[in-house]
């Protein structure tokens, strides 16, 4: 049974004033990088025996700040793992979206990726690491509505829609019949810091 730990990244300046970021690549801010090292102090104590990344820098970066943590360790950048993209949405706040298209925003033709395409390829990703690294537990850096998104297809029976903190941890447990979250959306290394 191969064991997924979801890392979203640390969180940026565009998080912070509600802008959708998609595929954009806006880096870590200052806070971003010290939930970056809280995260990867907490996982320098568990076995993770591969790393994933997204190669946005927001998250590549908070991948490359847990992998010093973890020597030895090999990380990896896939273009599947990144935040699915927002057309004419990225760089917008909901305000400003409103303002702009109408309140169903949603809707309308914005050249958004289909949330059908962001799942098939998420599911090819997982796929490959199920090939690659069987029995093994393997850590992804990826982006919120990414993991989301990816969570709720691999957990069908499971309600985890909530949307995800920065440098939250998500683990499931990927299995022959059902797939099972063991954590979700799991922030304790940043209270812990406070």
């Amino acid at each position: 049974m191969t064991t997924i730990g979801f890392v979203r990244h640390g969180v940026t300046a565009w998080n912070k004033a509600g802008r959708a970021q998609g595929s954009t690549d806006i880096p870590l801010d200052d806070e971003g990088i010290q939930m970056a090292e809280h995260v990867a102090n907490r996982l320098a104590t568990e076995p993770w025996d591969v790393i994933y990344s997204s190669q946005l820098s927001r998250a590549k970066k908070t991948a490359e700040i847990i992998a010093k943590r973890k020597p030895g360790i090999e990380l990896f950048v896939d273009d599947r793992l990144r935040e699915i993209s927002g057309g004419q949405v990225e760089g917008t706040t909901l305000a400003e979206r409103v303002e702009r298209w109408g309140e169903s925003w949603r809707e309308a033709d914005l050249g958004m990726e289909l949330h059908e395409d962001l799942i098939a390829r998420g599911l090819a990703f997982i796929e490959d690491v199920k090939a690659k690294h069987p029995n093994e537990r393997v850590l992804v850096v990826s982006h919120g509505s990414f993991i989301r998104r990816l969570v709720s297809e691999l957990v069908a029976d499971e309600k985890l829609n909530e949307s995800l903190g920065n440098t939250s941890v998500t683990v499931v447990k990927l299995q022959d019949e059902t797939n099972y979250c063991e954590l979700f959306n799991c922030m304790e290394h940043l209270q812990k810091s406070e």
